[in-house]
């Protein structure tokens, strides 16, 4: 059994869609991230997106873990011309795909980005390639709420929109568990 320890990174305080920006996160609150650290099993892999947010964070918590290499797959949606702006500026200017994105997403996408669909795809590669490469083993994984709600989505086989419904706070960790084939929840949004 491959057990995936999702972790979302510290807090970026930014009001909006932050995708492919590689906006920083906020680490100040070191007692949290000491908990955090304490709560992962010891004998862990440690992987991140290569967002900046995400490699500081999993910096911050990988203690004597082995640290894989940055994996660009990991990435959090590709927002792509709604990156930087908040819920009211995209649905002012694009009301029709907004609502389309969010009330059935699936294959809708932001102009010039991805769909959640082609977003599941990638990451789902990225995890599939892990359990291939360090099977049986613990893998903490940070990444961004979009990447970790694509993986609640692939181990429960609920249809997106219900997986966009769950909150993923950050510095929370989220708990699938690989039995090929099968996935199990063991766990959504612990907060340590």
């Amino acid at each position: 059994m491959t057990r995936f320890w999702w972790v979302r990174h510290g807090p970026t305080h930014i009001n909006g869609f932050v995708g492919w920006s590689d906006a920083p996160a906020d680490l100040s609150d070191t007692a949290t991230l000491a908990r955090l650290e304490a709560s992962l099993p010891p004998e862990a892999l440690v992987i991140s997106s290569d967002l900046q947010r995400a490699v500081k964070t999993a910096d911050a918590i990988c203690g004597s873990r082995k640290r894989l290499p940055h994996d660009p797959a990991l990435r959090e949606m590709n927002f792509g011309d709604w990156e930087m702006k908040d819920f009211r500026q995209v649905s002012d200017t694009d009301p029709k795909r907004a609502r389309a994105f969010w009330e059935n997403p699936g294959d809708h996408a932001p102009p010039n980005g991805e769909s959640w669909s082609q977003t599941a795809a990638r990451v789902n590669g990225a995890v599939t390639r892990l359990i291939a490469e360090h099977p049986d083993r613990d893998i903490i994984v940070v990444a961004h709420v979009g990447v970790i709600l694509t993986q609640l989505q692939q181990a429960s086989t609920m249809p997106p929109a219900a997986a966009m419904s769950f909150v993923i706070d950050n510095l929370s960790v989220t708990r699938l568990d690989h039995l090929a084939p099968q996935w199990r929840v063991k766990g959504v949004n612990h907060k340590p």
